[in-house]
């Protein structure tokens, strides 16, 4: 019988149970998961958020679909314009060189008010290098950095970022470094 978790993952932890670098924080810090679980659908070390768990191989490509979106709430630098949002739906092209893809379409929004997080372990920055303002991006693809390097090719670095919603599963109130399990990835709605 295959288990499940979801993750509040914090910023500074990699995606992985085992590393070859000492200075890595790993998952299996946070919590007591069984043999066998892996993640799916990898944070990097900067990011934070919804981080799904299982102990069944074949869930991670169900969560890979393209049919499956995930949402991210980005914090950026400075006040993001209507027509930045507008250039992120529609796509754009990001990376360079051989690296150069454009992105499909997404949905994104600006926050307003932003959204409640506690504070990240490390400072961001303070408020005194100018005003900041948050957005929710939702990606059906899964590209490497792909959010970031998208608020950066619209002239709004990300600051921080937080996955909040896979497939109809949702961090929702879910405490920072909290695990939940739970009896199955609801990915769609019934």
């Amino acid at each position: 019988m295959h288990r499940h978790f979801i993750l509040h993952k914090p910023y500074g932890y990699i995606c992985q149970f085992v590393s070859n670098h000492k200075q890595n924080k790993l998952l299996g810090e946070l919590f007591e998961f069984p043999e066998g679980t892996m993640s799916i659908g990898r944070l990097d070390e900067d990011s934070e958020g919804l981080l799904l768990l299982t102990t069944d191989g074949k869930m991670s490509e169900r969560v890979r679909r393209k049919d499956v979106e995930k949402e991210y709430y980005a914090q950026v630098d400075g006040l993001i314009t209507e027509e930045a949002i507008e250039l992120m739906q529609q796509g754009l092209e990001i990376g360079s060189g051989e690296a150069m893809y454009k992105t499909l379409p997404c949905k994104a929004r600006r926050l307003d008010p932003a959204p409640d997080f506690a504070p990240r372990t490390k400072k961001i920055r303070d408020d005194r290098h100018g005003p900041t303002s948050w957005v929710s991006i939702t990606v059906t693809e899964g590209k490497f950095r792909q959010v970031r390097k998208m608020t950066a090719a619209v002239g709004f670095p990300t600051l921080r970022l937080v996955r909040v919603r896979v497939g109809d599963m949702h961090l929702g109130d879910l405490p920072l470094r909290g695990v939940q399990e739970v009896e199955d990835f609801k990915l769609y709605q019934d």
